[in-house]
């Protein structure tokens, strides 16, 4: 009694090939979106990750070819980070430059510290920094940035919040140590 139905109707859908790319687009097309948007975030996040380090290296690198500083000339400094970061908003960076010196016996101390916001509050000890960067009675630039990317697609779906963090140390070029009276 089946036989006739799988002859008509249903032996026609069964033997129709027309179909099968449009099956197959609307179980592929779905991960392929998803695998593009996944591309695009990360391309995104890489990029905020390779400014933010360009930023604190080239904020770093302005203080310590410096004899003096000050609090004005640091703040410039911030804002030339703010631009690398474009087209990233400066909203969510946060960048912190300081001095510190190496006492005798080995102890980390802060000579200054100065910060753009309050994210990053000055520094007021350092507890430790890659071991043989300077030696007892030398001084030290650090300069660190953070960072908080939000995703930008999906925000309903993901809501994540990546926190790109970079530290860099560079030795004073033209004097032992780089004061700052106002910071």
């Amino acid at each position: 009694m089946l036989r006739p139905v799988f002859h008509g109707f249903l032996g026609r859908l069964v033997r129709d090939r027309r179909g099968v790319s449009a099956v197959e687009f609307a179980l592929i097309a779905p991960t392929m979106i998803l695998l593009y948007l996944a591309l695009t975030e990360f391309s995104q996040v890489y990029m905020a990750e390779r400014r933010a380090g360009h930023a604190a290296s080239m904020m770093t690198d302005l203080v310590a070819q410096s004899a003096t500083a000050t609090a004005a000339g640091i703040d410039q400094t911030f804002g030339i980070g703010e631009v690398i970061m474009r087209p990233f908003s400066s909203d969510q960076l946060s960048m912190r430059v300081s001095s510190l010196t190496m006492k005798p016996g080995g102890k980390i101390t802060v000579d200054w510290s100065r910060n753009n916001n309050n994210k990053l509050t000055r520094l007021s000890e350092v507890k430790e920094i890659p071991p043989n960067l300077i030696a007892p009675n030398e001084s030290l630039i650090m300069g660190e940035i953070s960072y908080r990317y939000r995703l930008s697609i999906g925000e309903k779906l993901i809501d994540r919040e990546f926190v790109l963090e970079r530290k860099y140390y560079l030795r004073p070029r033209t004097v032992n140590t780089v004061t700052c009276a106002d910071c």
